[in-house]
């Protein structure tokens, strides 16, 4: 099999949805023979980074990292044989201002043609990749892979009260809008644990942290910073529910792994969620609405019965995601086409 170089901005061993389908990706294409080569991008774009790859040779391009890649990219489009890789548009990000959305529009829109082919992970992403006017016959859906567990939780008798967020807190992720809701229901008898880095945005941080004292709620809220997947399998399987209110998701790794484990989920309804947890698996709320989340985690703590069905209906849609030896196959199938291709008009 050919070499294949992969790009991604920093170092591939972060605990970040993206960068656990990257690595898992980079990790299966070797255990099937494939030689890749890992780029890993420093803050600024590195041509003699990309000068080193061999002419003709394949290059998969992170989506995270067309920020510092604009002028190489147009300058490697003819040498290499560019894929893009997608997890979400960067013009969707939350927390930019609209003249910062509007430039990554652009920039987006002026890179994308410059790749055989795009990979995304979701229904969602691909028609968002498809409105910056590239061919639908140029973009594959290959879903992340999802572990199973080898053992299931548990399911308890009586209200749930072990809650569980998994995602770092960037504004993205809505940690903010869960500590409004869960203010609401004190009177209830639950304990929040949320999982995921504390230092990718220090400000988010700190202002949750802010929300969670003046909320009263110091003792009933836990930021535990971030896990291996390895030891995070025990606070899925300690959980009774798993609940995250992003503003946006191009997939929803995190709610796959709950779905996979068997928890209700309490979500909402931006970007890919929706494809991603199905309909007997939770309870989706409109993002940004801390009342209406309040009532939907009300009455999964409160209804055992609602809890045990979205139970039953989250494990059964776990058990059809793909495992990551599947979804490694169906990606590198479709990076094969696009490879082929010659560069679109």
């Amino acid at each position: 099999m050919s070499e294949l170089a992969f790009v991604v901005p920093g170092r591939l061993d972060q605990l970040t949805g993206g960068y656990l389908y990257d690595r898992n990706i980079v990790e299966g294409l070797r255990s099937r023979g494939r030689a890749v080569r890992l780029v890993e991008l420093g803050p600024a774009a590195d041509p003699a980074a990309f000068a080193a790859i061999p002419s003709g040779t394949a290059a998969v391009v992170d989506g995270l990292a067309f920020p510092r890649l604009a002028q190489v990219v147009a300058a490697e489009a003819r040498r290499l044989r560019l894929v893009a890789f997608v997890h979400h548009p960067l013009a969707e990000e939350t927390g930019l201002s609209k003249a910062e959305a509007e430039r990554m529009a652009r920039l987006e829109a002026g890179m994308l043609p410059r790749f055989r082919g795009v990979l995304c992970p979701s229904r969602r992403t691909a028609a968002a990749v498809e409105r910056y006017g590239i061919p639908a016959d140029r973009i594959a859906v290959v879903l992340p892979g999802t572990a199973k567990p080898t053992a299931y939780r548990r399911l308890r008798r009586g209200p749930a009260r072990a809650l569980l967020c998994v995602a770092s807190l960037v504004p993205r992720k809505g940690h903010r809008v869960l500590v409004e809701a869960l203010a609401r229901l004190r009177h209830l008898d639950w304990r929040l644990q949320c999982v995921g880095s504390l230092d990718r945005d220090p400000a988010t941080t700190r202002a949750v942290r802010r929300k969670i004292s003046a909320a009263g709620l110091s003792r009933r809220v836990t930021l535990s910073g971030e896990r291996q997947p390895a030891t995070l399998t025990h606070a899925y399987r300690a959980a009774d529910i798993f609940v995250l209110p992003s503003f946006h998701e191009g997939y929803g790794m995190a709610y796959a792994e709950a779905m996979a484990h068997g928890l209700p989920i309490v979500a909402t309804t931006a970007g890919a969620i929706p494809e991603t947890v199905s309909r007997e698996a939770g309870l989706l709320v409109s993002p940004g609405d801390p009342g209406a989340l309040a009532r939907a985690l009300r009455r999964v703590i409160a209804e055992p019965l609602l809890a045990a069905r979205l139970a039953a209906g989250s494990r059964a849609a776990g058990a059809r995601l793909p495992d990551w030896p599947q979804a490694t196959k169906q990606w590198e199938s479709a990076l094969n086409r696009f490879a082929a291709l010659d560069l679109p008009g």
